[in-house]
């Protein structure tokens, strides 16, 4: 590939130790800069104490507006020949102006997870009924997939949703990506260093609190699962860990329940490793939980939901216990906390999971080739998309024109 630029639209400025999606974003970055390619990552968004230093790695850094024709002039200079954006939003806000300026770049629409079926589920699990793929046919759908058909390539972090886009929504195979966290192995060195069985105590759970799912979580923590867990094991704690925690949040810290609101875990893997279990009694959610590999990471079982585990084990066994009923998800922790053979067979299942399943190596160069492959033969490509061409061509006019409306005003 003779032009190594790439172009990252950030929807934020990444935030590894925050979230997630932080890691996942830096994962993505490292990738590519052992590639070579020169990076410039943008975005609109205000930047936090917590931002990534990406000129630390070599990333040039740009602050760009929202409805400004400055953007143009920016991305026509840089020419790019890879162009990824961090979620749907940011395709909605640029994708007719990089069409424009750069109509030969690669378009990659990184998901983090699918926003339409998270959105979905979370709405029917607050009417208290189950979630049914009826759910799914909303108006946050037709926006984001309408994102994935403008795009030439989408990267999905699950499987899952991989063929829920495919079974129920026909997007063709050749415009979705599997690409899960590329993550490290466990090695032999890495297993000696963690702490044993003997060496921890306590429950833990961590997740960034701007995410709805995890706060959903900690209410059922806090009302359901801890008060029969703390009858059964009186001396154990349970620690909350995460970013941003509102009021709400803070206000249910309370030590005489051995209930701890603990705030921000400088470093999610070294925290988790100090603690036996880590609990995620997940109601609702989709994409990949980066709470459960930060536990496999650092040799910690869990004891999670359906929806906490789903696409991250595959046909292997989970390192502890998946179970959607709070008496069973109670009896389950309690017996896993006690047992010592147990929770050192379920920490082996973890090293199994992350080495067969994420290894960044393998994942990491087949991408490459993907791309290398969608480069060379880009126009063949899209004229099989004859839907995304459409797409392009009417959202182009749609959105460029309410944009350009947008930009007028404010010069007012």
């Amino acid at each position: 590939m003779k032009n190594q630029k790439l172009l990252i639209i950030g929807l934020v400025w990444p935030e590894p130790t925050s979230s997630a999606a932080g890691t996942r974003m830096l994962q993505l970055i490292n990738l590519f800069l052992d590639q070579g390619f020169q990076i410039t990552f943008a975005s609109a968004a205000t930047k936090s104490e917590f931002s990534f230093d990406l000129p630390s790695i070599g990333v040039i850094e740009q602050e760009i507006k929202l409805n400004d024709s400055g953007f143009d002039s920016l991305v026509s200079a840089l020419n790019p020949a890879i162009v990824m954006f961090d979620r749907f939003m940011t395709e909605e806000q640029y994708g007719w102006r990089i069409q424009q300026q750069c109509p030969e770049a690669l378009l990659i629409l990184d998901t983090e997870d699918l926003h339409f079926l998270r959105i979905a589920r979370q709405e029917a699990s607050k009417k208290g009924r189950e979630f049914t793929n009826g759910d799914l046919f909303s108006d946050h759908a037709k926006r984001e997939i309408a994102s994935i058909l403008r795009c030439d390539l989408s990267l999905l972090i699950s499987e899952a949703e991989q063929q829920l886009l495919g079974q129920q929504f026909h997007i063709h195979p050749s415009l979705i990506y599997y690409l899960p966290f590329l993550e490290e192995e466990i090695s032999a060195a890495k297993i000696a260093h963690w702490r044993g069985f003997d060496e921890r105590n306590d429950f833990v759970f961590i997740g960034n609190f701007l995410h709805e799912p995890n706060w959903n979580a900690v209410q059922v923590l806090k009302t359901t699962i801890w008060p029969l867990l703390r009858k059964a094991l009186p001396k154990a704690n349970l620690h909350i860990y995460g970013a941003y925690p509102s009021q709400k949040v803070l206000q249910l810290h309370n030590p005489k329940e051995n209930f701890y609101i603990k705030g921000r875990a400088k470093n999610a893997q070294e925290t988790i490793s100090n603690y036996k279990i880590l609990l995620a009694p997940l109601q609702f959610g989709a994409g990949v939980k980066g709470k459960l590999i930060d536990a496999m990471q650092s040799g910690t079982p869990s004891v999670t939901t359906t929806i906490g585990a789903e696409a991250i084990k595959g046909d292997r066994n989970w390192n502890g216990f998946i179970e959607d009923d709070p008496a069973q998800f109670v009896e389950k922790a309690i017996h896993l906390y006690q047992n010592k053979e147990l929770w050192e067979n379920m920490q082996q299942n973890g090293v199994s999971i992350i080495n067969q399943r994420y290894s960044k190596a393998r994942f990491g160069q087949a991408l490459i080739k993907q791309l290398n492959e969608l480069m060379a033969n880009l126009t063949e490509h899209r004229q099989q998309n004859f839907f995304g061409q459409l797409l392009r061509h009417h959202t182009a006019q749609s959105t460029k024109y309410m944009s350009l409306w947008i930009e007028e005003k404010n010069k007012g």
